[in-house]
């Protein structure tokens, strides 16, 4: 496992423990939540321009109404 320091903002970061604290977990496990999602959507994104570029417009267009599906929850 690797460590990141990141530079954030004072009032950033107040928030971000704020957040973690309603959640009932720390802020190294929200930043690992919000970064896994990130990471979903740019996967998600990379899939639809490739299935674009391909031609399958019906399978990239069932792929956005997934990643809509999965963001409402």
């Amino acid at each position: 496992m690797a460590t990141l320091t990141i530079r954030l903002p004072d009032d950033k970061h107040e928030r971000l423990k704020e957040l973690a604290k309603r959640r009932n977990i720390s802020v190294n496990k929200l930043i690992e939540e919000l970064s896994t999602i990130a990471l979903a959507e740019f996967d998600a994104e990379t899939r639809f321009r490739a299935m674009v570029v391909g031609g399958n417009l019906k399978a990239g267009l069932d792929l956005l109404d997934k990643l809509d599906s999965e963001l409402s929850k």
